[in-house]
């Protein structure tokens, strides 16, 4: 009896420091740190989302940890314990099913790709393996006063009705838009090194805007999400590059101008998009818009003139 009650409780006392040592003390010197630079508690609409993202098994598939590694500077800057102050329980996640959305809130700032996107993720990405969360929205006759249907391509649309996204996609949403790193150091002066955001550009090779391949590669990680790798966009949500008059032009300022500073409510073909593009002037540098653009303006049959880093620089200083 007493060796039975010594090998229980020496198992117990074992487990006891075990768990001490690699659980909860842990947990509470982590709990000392504090919240980084830019880091602020969620709203209780992005809260509300943090829960639907946990109830949906999104971390199943998601990480929300940028490691110091080159393949995943695609993700944006490693992640600091500062990051995740108001994250609790850190929701780190351990495989890579989808991509890491650390930084999702300022890598795809369109709540209209993320509605899209969660209704269907084939509409905007063919290749996708996310399973469709068309039940976190309703369909309806008519668009409610003061909202906005999801403006879904007419291949995953229904054939009758609207489609409006419920308080869970709403919240759903608030929380990836809430996803953003703050940045750790200031931003990549013009035409210099970058900054950290996410861009595929420390892995590719420097330029003047005339390397066809890095074009492709910096648009397919920058553009391509909303504007297609067909550059044809999705009708009624993001416009189309390929036989757009701004990006034809002869004089590409407006284009580098879309780019740097982004745009919203932009009318093309006669068609209003009102979904807004963000700014990429500091997450790209000079060359690596030069080349964006450089790819825009001489594909799918655009003919656009072709633009150097030097007209870039210039945009951007006169945007300050």
């Amino acid at each position: 009896m007493n060796k039975l009650v010594l090998i229980a409780g020496g198992s117990t006392l074992l487990y006891a420091c075990l768990a001490w040592t690699m659980g909860v003390w842990p947990g509470i010197e982590l709990s000392k740190i504090p919240a980084g630079p830019g880091v602020v508690p969620l709203t209780a609409l992005q809260s509300q989302g943090r829960e639907v993202y946990v109830a949906s098994g999104c971390s199943y598939c998601h990480t929300q940890q940028v490691r110091p590694l080159d393949e995943d500077k695609v993700f944006g800057r490693p992640s600091a314990p500062g990051d995740f102050a108001y994250q609790t329980p850190e929701l780190l996640g351990s495989e890579r099913t989808g991509p890491d959305l650390t930084n999702i809130g300022a890598r795809q700032p369109s709540s209209v790709w993320q509605y899209i996107h969660l209704y269907n993720p084939r509409a905007v990405v063919p290749d996708s393996i996310m399973p469709s969360f068309n039940w976190m929205f309703d369909v309806v006759e008519q668009v409610p006063a003061g909202a906005t249907a999801v403006p879904l391509p007419k291949k995953y649309a229904p054939v009758y009705g609207v489609v409006m996204p419920t308080r869970r996609a709403e919240a759903l949403i608030a929380y990836l838009a809430a996803l953003k790193q703050p940045a750790l150091s200031t931003a990549a002066e013009p035409g210099g090194e970058l900054s950290t955001a996410a861009t595929i550009s420390a892995n590719t090779p420097s330029s003047d805007g005339n390397d066809a391949s890095r074009g492709n590669a910096l648009y397919t990680a920058n553009c391509s999400a909303c504007h297609q790798a067909s550059g044809e966009g999705l009708p009624g949500a993001f416009p189309p590059l390929k036989g757009n008059d701004v990006i034809n032009d002869d004089d590409p300022t407006t284009h580098i101008r879309a780019v740097l500073r982004g745009v919203h409510d932009t009318r093309v073909g006669g068609v209003v998009y009102s979904s807004a593009m963000p700014p990429f002037a500091a997450t790209l540098n000079d060359a690596e818009i030069a080349a964006i653009i450089d790819y825009e303006r001489s594909s799918w049959g655009n003919h656009g003139k072709a633009v150097v880093a030097a007209q870039v620089a210039t945009e951007r200083a006169n945007s300050k």
